[in-house]
């Protein structure tokens, strides 16, 4: 009997007709993938060594007659599958497996018949519950890899040196905190008022687009706790590794501390940080108003009405008791018809090196660029997917997460430069040129990854493999 339109066998799918053609749909296509793109983040991968390196931070226990998955291949597994917008390590039940990512971690054919080329996610799950090895008990029958954490923050800043380039001339490291909201009994995961839920407060460090440090903190601290231990590791490798660039910290008012900005002095550091206003900064800067007042009321004037200028002016300040030394306040005011609105920021830089309004304009506001490498951490590398119970193994998640950040800004800093996806974000390369549909055909003498021919982006493709193929050797 021939099925009639409302009559289809299982596992098929109508969708009307052309024509006359019916168009249909089922899940027998085989061998194809909508991860096509992997292929160029694997082997940047493999250059750099990324994924291999952040390995090298875990220590394997596990009997090696009883291991069907290496230690390198479930670290490049989970981080490729971040890239790729695979958030959950429930995804992998079905990524384990996908051909290309078997091609990208290495695996096509599986060691044991009852097991897949790639780990499913109780594999994984063991491997993001990884503890210090002083913290596995005999209790933890089923962790038997542990994390250095210490090897991990390490890395970053040695990827930081591999991926940076030049010496640059100065640079500017960026210091913040976001919220990372909870829904559970997570550890260590309280109220805070700021952002009015339960959450974690990470503090993230950035130089330009490079993550320097990742660090997990409950949200009921201080904004800037840890900001100076996490200053007091880094900058002293920047300065032995450049020792004539000249670092300028910079952040927002949470940061304007006495302790802070005391040690960047010791240190032949400069730094930038925005400064709350308070009635003594008022008083102070009470005839820059007067100006700007005057200046509005002449704009108004004029028909059309003309857009006052913001006045700057710079101020030799001491808070009454927190501070230990009178420093240099920068203002910026500007009026309009709902009254005064200023902005103040602390500076070691000097009055003769940067004017007032260069260094608010030029040296203060770039900072916030750092809300756009937030928001790739966060929302396009899932480093808010902390709903491990464990306070630990949340920091862990939030680590696999910066190393996909790492992968995926060294493609997008050495493979995509002079291309339209050059200044993109990372959300916007992975849909442009990562996710892209593909037949994998397996033979034995050759894979082939046949791509889509309407991909849209081959260009930025060829070009990203191109640049790839040159990229110095780092041996």
């Amino acid at each position: 009997m021939v099925p009639t339109k409302t009559e289809l066998p299982p596992g098929i799918y109508q969708f009307g007709q052309i024509g006359r053609r019916q168009v249909t749909a089922d899940f027998t296509g085989g061998q194809i993938t909508s991860d096509a793109g992997l292929a160029l983040v694997a082997q940047l991968d493999r250059h750099y060594r990324i994924t291999k390196r952040f390995a090298k931070c875990f220590e394997d226990h596990r009997d090696p007659k009883r291991v069907q998955h290496s230690l390198e291949d479930l670290i490049a597994q989970r981080v490729y599958g971040l890239v790729q917008g695979y958030e959950d390590v429930n995804d992998h039940d079905c990524l384990r497996t996908d051909p290309m990512f078997g091609i990208a971690v290495g695996n096509l054919d599986s060691q044991h018949p009852r097991c897949a080329p790639l780990a499913g996610k109780s594999t994984l799950n063991r491997l993001e519950q990884a503890k210090s090895p002083k913290d596995i008990s005999a209790k933890d029958r089923y962790l038997r890899i542990a994390l250095k954490p210490q090897a991990i923050e390490q890395l970053l800043i040695d990827l930081f040196f591999n991926l940076s380039g030049p010496v640059p001339g100065r640079i500017f490291v960026d210091m913040d905190v976001t919220d990372d909201p909870v829904h559970g009994q997570q550890e260590q995961a309280f109220f805070n008022g700021y952002y009015n839920h339960e959450c974690y407060a990470p503090l993230l460090i950035f130089c330009g687009h490079h993550l320097l440090a990742a660090k997990l903190r409950p949200s009921n601290v201080d904004p800037a706790a840890g900001a100076l231990e996490e200053l007091q590791r880094i900058v002293p490798q920047i300065q032995q590794r450049w020792p004539k660039t000249q670092i300028i910290v910079r952040g927002d008012s949470a940061y304007a501390r006495d302790e802070i900005m005391s040690w960047c002095e010791e240190h032949n550091v400069d730094y930038v940080l925005g400064l709350p206003s308070n009635q003594r900064l008022q008083r102070m800067t009470h005839e820059l108003e007067s100006k700007a007042k005057a200046e509005f009321e002449r704009c108004q004037t004029v028909a059309p009405p003309l857009r006052p200028t913001p006045w700057f002016r710079s101020l030799s300040y001491r808070t009454l008791d927190s501070w230990s030394r009178y420093r240099r306040v920068v203002c910026k005011l500007t009026y309009d018809a709902d009254g005064a609105k200023r902005r103040f920021v602390v500076t070691s830089l000097p009055a003769h090196q940067v004017i007032p309004s260069s260094l608010y304009t030029d040296y203060y506001c770039p900072r916030g660029d750092m809300e756009n490498r937030l928001k790739e951490h966060q929302l396009d590398l899932f480093s808010d997917r902390t709903s491990a119970h464990a306070f630990d193994a949340n920091q862990l998640r939030l680590w696999f997460s910066s190393v996909a950040y790492v992968l995926m800004q060294a493609l997008r800093q050495h493979c995509l430069s002079q291309t339209e996806l050059a200044t993109a974000q990372l959300g916007t390369i992975r849909t442009k040129l990562l996710k892209l549909g593909a037949q994998i055909r397996i033979s034995v003498r050759r894979v082939l990854i046949a791509i889509s021919s309407a991909c849209p982006c081959q260009t930025v493709f060829a070009t990203a493999y191109r640049k790839l193929q040159s990229l110095p050797n780092t041996s």
